[in-house]
């Protein structure tokens, strides 16, 4: 790219921005075969740029790849609405823990829309649900590597990456089948869209870039609107047409955004209650509810009715201490934050570095559009009161990636000036320092890597500092022991994260570290090969099992759900149907909880070959065949037995659905055979219609006791 020096002769105030990679003029393209364009990439470009950033490409997608299986059915909670989409069309649609429509997880459905559709074609498994995710890594790294390069070099691209790539956090929810992934992906795609709008102040890209919104929307709601208001910002002062002009297609962008998310929305909200699923994590069966309450200004300001607690405040809490703080604690720095220092100087370095360019200047937009993302966030991540846990900064990671690609370059640049390797060298020390800090907090694991990240990071500084006078190799050499130094922390976490299994409703990157909140595997206890069980609960799907037919789900009223069978699968362990190495959480033959603490709510139950040959006797002639409190409860069932389980108060267990009536009810029809015992609703709100049920249950069917686990034949009444 062209050197970014202010001092450089500006062009008129208003001229568009163009990246300086584009071709003379007068001089097309040349008009090459596809192959030839994938492998060679531009014609102007070095000829190893393209096969790097391939094999790149390649290297991220194996090293997600490898050990996957590891995780099982990783969060079980979004699995069972995995499996029920993928026999149900009308859970697909709404995203319904089970095949036989219920109730819908606490999140719109896009996310699950790619897992489900794959276990649809390969049969439900772990890589079938886990391999969509990583494909969104891939991807995420592919549009960030080209947002980069349209305008900086193809080493920014490149560095941009790899940062990403080793982020802990990164390599973790792009292995896991949270709804973080797309959302990570939507957004890296609506940062390249609008810098793509202007670079000519073409609408069409502005238009794009609210259709990635509005469809991240789908995946995690509000969350997706965090970067708006700096982009927004960005693009009514700096773009390259008039002003009336950019207010209008500001106003267009929000109306693809707008139609892209609000279609869904508008068919649930127009649907007849009766005929569909209850809204999962809402207390009036309304996604508008559950958007702006549970999962919108109750994250805020930590008021969530029906949540397993609120916020901790300044003082600390549930979802840890809140404070500017807050993304270098014990419990979140080693998921993100090992270049965040350098990212933010980095910032700062190339803001004051392209101040004085032309107003449509695209590096500068750049910086800010990727800075302004990373601080919004960032800061809303810091203060928020309401659940927090720590693989919500991978929404951070594209952010941050981008700005060390760009920022480290351009200094480079401009390395013959002494600042720029000052900053450069400093910005090495502070990483090399922070990392020093950080693999402090968890000192069993390498040991000796804290000190040589600091001696290397040191002396790849003084070396930085010194290059105009030490020549080109050793300068190179001291290039190189600072990238080293600067990502051998980060390095070893993802590392450790990808030869760890991960399963549950909260999990983290790395090693355990003192004072975290969670562990790997989800903090309970470990099974064979360290694959965490525990918060996680659910088991490991059986091995190698495939999907029986295609059958759809019947909704409430009436009919049953589509069968899975896996008994029998290749490599099962025999009487157990679970794969090799499975979690050996519970006892026995039976159900028990598999450890995860709160009644099983973050973990649900380890389900054993008994508890699984009872509930297939006759499933085929009931809706549900069994209803348990909890959906990480109902999801080990569903899971094992491949049959719908009525996730009685959603999530928390302290939805109010079904209610007492209702329930009463679906007994009455023969829909339901057993209620399993244990469980227990997490949250405030209307948590007493769990218990309400389960009473009546107690005192009304005859207890069924299969190893350690409890049932209620709902056929059998007591007297």
């Amino acid at each position: 790219m062209t050197t970014l020096r202010p001092d450089r002769l500006p062009a008129p105030p208003d001229a568009p921005a163009l990246p300086p990679a584009a071709p003379a003029a007068g001089h097309a393209r040349p008009n090459r075969p596809l192959a030839h364009r994938v492998w060679r990439g531009r014609p102007e470009d070095p000829r190893w740029v393209r096969p790097a950033f391939l094999a790149l490409l390649l290297a991220i997608a194996l090293a997600y790849l490898w050990n996957l299986s590891a995780s099982g059915y990783a969060n079980s909670f979004y699995s069972a609405a995995v499996q029920a989409g993928s026999r149900s069309w009308k859970a697909f649609f709404f995203g319904s823990s089970d095949a036989a429509n219920a109730i819908t997880v606490d999140k719109p459905p896009a996310a699950l829309w790619p897992m489900a559709l794959s276990v649809r074609v390969l049969g439900l498994g772990s890589w079938a649900i886990l391999a969509p995710q990583v494909l969104m890594g891939v991807a995420t790294a592919g549009v960030l590597y080209a947002a980069v390069r349209r305008r900086f070099s193809a080493a920014a691209g490149l560095i941009a990456m790899v940062v990403f790539a080793l982020t802990p956090v990164a390599a973790l929810m792009f292995r896991f089948n949270n709804p973080d992934a797309l959302l990570a992906l939507l957004m890296t795609v609506t940062v390249y869209c609008v810098l793509r709008a202007m670079e000519h102040g073409r609408t069409r890209w502005l238009v794009w870039a609210g259709v990635a919104v509005g469809f991240a929307f789908l995946s995690k709601t509000l969350q997706a609107f965090l970067i708006l208001p700096p982009l927004a910002l960005l693009y009514a002062v700096f773009a390259p047409v008039p002003v009336r002009r950019r207010l209008g297609q500001l106003g267009l962008s929000a109306l693809a955004t707008v139609v892209a998310g609000g279609w869904w929305v508008a068919i649930v909200e127009l649907w007849p209650a009766s005929s569909r699923p209850y809204i999962g994590g809402s207390q009036n069966n309304s996604f508008l509810e559950l958007t702006f309450g549970y999962n919108g200004l109750g994250r805020i300001n930590g008021d969530e009715t029906g949540s397993v607690g609120g916020g901790g405040g300044r003082s600390g809490g549930q979802w840890g201490e809140t404070g500017i703080g807050r993304m270098f604690n014990s419990e979140i720095g080693g998921q993100i934050s090992w270049l965040l220092p350098a990212a933010l100087i980095l910032l700062a370095a190339g803001v004051w570095l392209t101040w004085r360019t032309r107003r449509t200047d695209t590096a500068r937009a750049a910086f800010l559009a990727w800075g302004g993302s990373l601080l919004m966030t960032a800061l809303v991540f810091s203060f928020m009161a309401g659940i927090f846990h720590q693989y919500y900064t991978v929404a951070l990671a594209p952010y941050l990636a981008a700005l060390v690609g760009m920022g480290t370059t351009v200094l480079w640049e401009e390395r013959s000036r002494w600042w720029a390797r000052g900053a450069l060298g400093g910005t090495v020390v502070v990483t090399a320092l922070w990392s020093y800090v950080l693999l402090g907090r968890t000192p069993d694991h390498l040991p000796w890597l804290r000190w040589a990240v600091l001696v290397g990071g040191l002396t790849g500084a003084a070396g930085l500092l010194i290059a105009a006078l030490i020549g080109r190799r050793p300068t190179l050499v001291a290039v190189g022991v600072s990238l080293v130094a600067s990502l051998a922390g980060p390095t070893a976490y993802t590392l450790s994260t990808l030869n760890t299994g991960h399963q549950g409703s909260i999990v983290t990157a790395g090693p355990s570290a003192a004072g975290s909140m969670g562990r790997p595997g989800g903090g309970g206890r470990r099974g064979p090969g360290g694959t965490g069980d525990a918060m996680a609960g659910g088991m490991r799907p059986p091995g190698g099992a495939g999907q029986q037919g295609g059958g759809t789900g019947r909704p409430p009223t009436g009919g049953q759900g589509g069968r899975q069978q896996n008994g029998g699968q290749p490599g099962a362990v025999p009487g157990t149907g679970t794969a090799p190495g499975a979690p050996p959480g519970g006892t026995g033959e039976g159900g028990a909880p598999a450890g995860g603490g709160m009644g099983g709510l973050l973990g649900g139950s380890t389900v054993g070959a008994a508890a699984e040959k009872l509930l297939e006797k006759d499933a085929g002639d009931y809706t549900w065949v069994a209803a348990a409190i909890g959906s990480q409860n109902a999801a080990s069932y569903q899971l094992a037995t491949g049959d719908p389980v009525m996730a009685i108060g959603g999530f928390n267990g302290s939805d109010p659905s079904p209610t007492l009536s209702q329930f009463k009810k679906y007994v009455e029809d023969g829909r339901i055979h057993y209620f399993v015992a244990g469980g227990t609703g997490g949250g405030g709100g209307n948590g007493g219609t769990s218990s309400e049920i389960s009473s009546w249950v107690e005192k009304n069917y005859k207890e069924v006791t299969v190893g350690s686990a409890t049932f209620y034949d709902l056929t059998r009444p007591i007297g």
